[in-house]
């Protein structure tokens, strides 16, 4: 099994590198200058160690930040469009990209020698790059700009990442980079390289998973146009590939997601989709068919959220509600497109939406419906267990609030005997001291039906207490 290249310390520190970057930063250029004057660090990998020590016979100083440039910038255009990678490129940017305003990282495919091909990235990220002469036609492998995360992966043919002063070049010092390498899925092959960079404080514990799902997603698009064989210019090229057919890179994508297995994908308009289960402990989409696909915790509430609003949401949002402050846009892509496996393309992107077809059919949503339709009893019905009742998110927890006092009020807007005996049987409406009164008042204080609710109430009522 391939091993990572990230600098061990990491694994004595690892909260340090995610939860105090500045501090871990200075701690690592410390380190940098004493093995750069010729001692030795614990802190720096010695593979990394080497890596510098081979940089700096060939030339390469620290105080250097122009790599080699193997050709023009404008040059690269014409080379991408015959590069096997080229295919795989819009569901990369779909997946790593964040060209939005405030996006501060940059996704980069190199070839497999380290010369940059593609950059993907806000206006801002792009301008910082190239300050440092990050662009298309750069060097980017250990001869050609030294220690980086992707001169590290051509080295060891293995995922990883190098972080601040673990760069061997000083004006780097200020980034943190994750890398994986592409290869030919049929041969093995090292077809190029996928980086994510950024300002430190944008490395998260997710980064590396992320990357690398990303790589399975273009390996698996590869595998599909036998192991990346080069397109037609103006095909699906890479000079068009910000504008490739959204839709079936998606598809391709949700496939690779999927860990690789087939998938039998729905029409785009949700037919197929009997319903989508979001209440209760087990969420699911089940088929016309009859097969049921069990959702992860993570899937549920992004489909939750979904449904909460026409508008839609956007990667960033999602993140953040789902995450927190350590939230990433990719990590909810990589989530949508696993999504889209089970759902075809029934999520529209930019922002994430959720077809009325598809909403239709999910049993929160439906409980809303008859709701608004005035149709207590049949929400009642419907509101089996709360939605998505493991989530712990704040978001989804104020969702599942929201649809239990709605249910709740109109319950007791048309309060009946039979309707409120099943309420009072639910796991949500048992401890409802005010439904257990009504129900008192409707069929007298020592009628049974009523005095095994109340008593319940009360047991609830007072553990809680």
């Amino acid at each position: 099994m391939s091993q990572q290249f990230s600098n061990p310390s990491t694994r004595a520190a690892p909260s340090l590198r995610f939860s105090d970057p500045v501090n871990y930063s200075r701690l690592l250029r410390n380190a940098h200058e004493d093995v750069i004057s010729g001692g030795h660090r614990p802190e720096i990998a010695e593979g990394i160690q080497e890596s510098w020590h081979r940089s700096l016979a060939l030339g390469i100083s620290p105080d250097q930040h122009s790599p080699r440039h193997v050709r023009e910038s404008a040059d690269v255009v014409g080379l991408r469009a015959e590069h096997p990678l080229a295919g795989a490129v819009p569901a990369l940017a779909e997946l790593l990209g964040d060209d939005s305003p405030d996006g501060r990282q940059l996704l980069i495919i190199t070839d497999a020698l380290g010369e940059v091909l593609w950059r993907i990235g806000s206006r801002d990220a792009l301008v910082l790059a190239e300050s440092l002469e990050f662009v298309e036609g750069a060097d980017w492998s250990e001869s050609g700009i030294g220690t980086n995360a992707i001169s590290e992966v051509l080295r060891t043919g293995s995922p990883g990442q190098l972080f601040s002063a673990e760069h061997l070049v000083r004006t780097h010092h200020e980034w943190a980079c994750t890398a994986a390498p592409i290869r030919n899925p049929l041969t093995g092959q090292l077809l190029g390289v996928l980086d994510v960079s950024g300002p430190l404080a944008t490395l998260t514990p997710d980064s590396l998973r992320m990357v690398r799902c990303a790589v399975r997603v273009a390996e698996e698009i590869l595998g599909r146009t036998g192991g990346g064989a080069a397109v037609r210019p103006g095909a699906a090229g890479p000079a068009a590939g910000m504008g490739a057919s959204r839709g079936a890179t998606e598809a391709l994508g949700a496939q690779a997601a999927h860990g690789g297995r087939p998938v039998v994908e729905p029409p785009a308009t949700g037919a197929g989709i009997a319903a989508i289960e979001l209440l209760g402990e087990q969420p699911a989409v089940v088929h016309a068919d009859g097969r049921r696909v069990a959702l992860t915790l993570r899937r549920a509430e992004i489909l939750a959220l979904l449904c909460s609003r026409q508008q839609g949401w956007s990667a960033d949002e999602l993140a953040y509600e789902l995450y927190g402050e350590t939230g990433t846009a990719a990590s909810v892509r990589i989530e949508v497109h696993r999504l889209r496996a089970v759902l075809g393309s029934a999520i529209s992107s930019n922002p994430y939406r959720l077809a009325e077809t598809v909403r239709g059919v999910v049993d929160a949503s439906r409980v809303l419906a008859a709701l608004r339709g005035g149709d207590a009893g049949s929400a009642l019905a419907l509101y089996g267990a709360p939605l998505v009742s493991r989530s712990s998110a704040v978001a989804v927890a104020l969702l599942r609030e929201e649809l239990d006092a709605a249910v709740r009020t109109a319950l007791h807007a048309n309060a009946s005997v039979p309707a409120l005996t099943r309420w009072l049987a639910t796991d949500m409406g048992a401890g409802d001291a005010a439904a257990a009164e009504a129900l008192e008042r409707l069929v007298g204080a020592g009628d049974p039906r009523a005095a095994v609710f109340s008593a319940r109430a009360r047991r609830l009522d007072k553990a809680l207490l």
